[in-house]
């Protein structure tokens, strides 16, 4: 693999809408192993005829090309049965987050316009979803088989797979009746007509303070994203066992489960992320390639007690993101596969997932430093706000992007799309970047992230990386609070190292004697546990928990 490297002459571009991609696997290997969960493992030919079922019921139940369908569900075979599904009949998925609460949950099925939401009525111990649509819409107790709800006019059906019933829900006996009325080649006339640029997914950015916004990709987006990812940049072959315990519905699980299907590989996941079962699934899977570019899992498996036993030996590469993490991280990972080559990621849900990573032929220390260099075919500047010129190395600007792989908008907002995406087609990602002497991006926070402090611009992520440098400290997280005089100052969260403590002033200390007085977080705290999203901390959630605490105000 270590000699492998792209070159553009010999690159092909070979794309068709997504149901099709799972098709062409199937057509190759039908009966290889597709899919690995806790739960259980899927051949090619299982997961096709069961999406086929799928589709028909969709259909049956009057699903039409274009209708947006929201999937409600955890990580696992029938997520991922279900988007194919959809595909299948040239629907619109729209990825809810399994971790939505009631009034995100409202939100969503009325600002993406929903036809119908698929989900299932086998609660779990972190979520019931019949429980929590209920929740989001109360009158759905007084409803028969079909929701009639003022306040989501275009929602027709919420799909209720699993044994149980509930008012307002079509359940499984009547989904399967559905299914019986409709025929499979009703499925594939639907599926023929499926067009590259129509929408294939509308995935929801992170809310912070303000709500969320839809991101529009379309099939060829998102299909020459993976292809060009997997095939490409990460030679990803036919026997690729591709590991993430990410959710489905965040777009970097979702790039890892694509890119294993465009190969005919196999796809290994779990519906909540466990330490103890990711160390088993790597080793015991033989994966080949690790998806998990979050420092908080990695964290959790480095402390968990199999760790040291945990053979990871069949992993040849691993998106890892070392760069942004505290060293030590990284260097746990590097003694304990020395072979992989790790490589770093850019993007986000507005790029189908990846903008930058490394690969084979780059210096594999960069894997450690820097987050690649950008897909062949997407196209990055580092630009001056004030002039629109592009920096030159190592200075610091804001990150435009330009490529196959764009949302076409924000859904029912024309405002934020236009002040995303400019008249050239660049978009203006709001993250601060540099690009290094090997062409290599560099990150360095997001300029909403920037704290004015007495008029000086301080990244929260150099104080971040300054507390990681501590030895007591596992985690950092900087956020601005009001002051009356500076208008913000730095507060610093810290999770610690499990065998270690420290007083938050030799923190704040530690801090004065490595950066401006300007930049030394004023407060200090400690946590447990992180805020979470779905994979990201919540900094305005430890914003306002510091401000309640200190009774102030914005």
């Amino acid at each position: 693999m270590s000699g492998m490297s792209e070159i553009p002459a010999s690159m092909r571009i070979s794309v068709s809408p997504l149901a099709d991609m799972l098709l062409k696997s199937w057509d190759r290997v039908p009966h290889k192993e597709a899919l690995v969960f806790p739960t259980g493992r899927r051949s090619y030919d299982d997961v096709v005829q069961s999406v086929l079922r799928r589709a028909r019921g969709l259909i049956g139940l009057g699903i039409a090309p274009g209708d947006h369908v929201g999937i409600l569900l955890p990580s696992g075979v029938e997520f991922i049965e279900t988007l194919f599904a959809v595909a299948m009949v040239g629907g619109v998925s729209v990825l809810m987050n399994a971790r939505y609460r009631a009034p995100e949950v409202r939100y969503v099925v009325e600002n993406a316009d929903l036809v119908a939401v698929v989900t299932n009525s086998e609660a779990d111990e972190f979520v019931d979803f019949v429980a929590r649509m209920t929740e989001a819409f109360p009158a759905l107790a007084q409803c028969d088989d079909a929701p009639v709800l003022a306040d989501a006019p275009k929602l027709r059906r919420l799909i209720l797979h699993g044994g149980k019933h509930a008012p307002g829900f079509t359940n499984q006996a009547a989904f399967d009746r559905a299914t019986e009325r409709t025929s499979e080649a009703a499925v594939h006339e639907m599926r023929l007509a499926v067009r590259l640029r129509d929408t294939c997914m509308i995935l929801y950015t992170s809310g912070t303070s303000d709500k969320p916004k839809g991101c529009l990709l379309s099939n060829e987006a998102i299909c020459r994203e993976v292809s060009n990812l997997a095939r490409n940049r990460w030679a990803f072959g036919p026997d690729e066992r591709v590991w993430s315990p990410m959710p489905l519905f965040h777009i970097a699980a979702m790039l890892a489960m694509l890119g294993a299907i465009e190969v005919g590989g196999t796809y290994i996941g779990q519906p909540h992320f466990d330490p103890g079962e990711s160390l088993r699934q790597i080793e015991a899977e033989k994966a080949t390639m690790v998806f998990l570019p979050f420092v908080t899992f990695h964290q959790a498996m480095i402390a968990h007690p199999d760790w040291d036993k945990t053979d990871m030996r069949s992993v040849r590469l691993m998106n890892s993101c070392f760069s942004q993490m505290p060293r030590a991280v990284g260097e746990a990972y590097r003694a304990k596969m020395p072979d992989a080559l790790q490589v770093g990621t850019f993007g986000m849900s507005e790029a189908c997932g990846v903008v930058t990573t490394g690969g084979y032929d780059m210096d594999p220390e960069l894997g450690f430093e820097a987050l690649g260099y950008p897909l062949k075919g997407v196209s990055l500047r580092v630009v001056d706000l004030e002039t629109g010129a592009d920096l030159p190395v190592g200075e610091r600007g804001e990150i435009w992007i330009r490529g196959y792989n764009m949302l076409d908008g924000y859904y029912r907002d024309p405002q934020k799309t236009a002040e995303a995406l400019d008249a050239d087609g660049w978009y203006h990602s709001g993250d601060i970047g540099s690009l290094d002497a090997n062409g290599h991006l560099r990150f360095h926070g997001r300029f909403k992230d920037m704290l004015k402090v007495g008029g000086e611009n301080v990244a929260a992520a150099e104080v971040e990386a300054v507390l990681s440098a501590h030895e007591a400290v596992e985690l950092a997280q900087v956020i601005g609070i009001p002051d009356p005089r500076l208008e913000e100052v730095p507060a610093a969260y810290i999770k610690l190292h499990s065998d270690q403590s420290v007083d938050p002033d030799a923190l704040i200390a530690f801090v004065r004697d490595r950066l401006a007085s300007f930049k030394v977080p004023r407060h200090v705290r400690f946590v447990d546990e992180w805020p979470m999203s779905a994979s990201k901390i919540q900094k305005f959630k430890l914003r306002q928990q510091l401000m309640a605490e200190l009774g102030l105000a914005d």
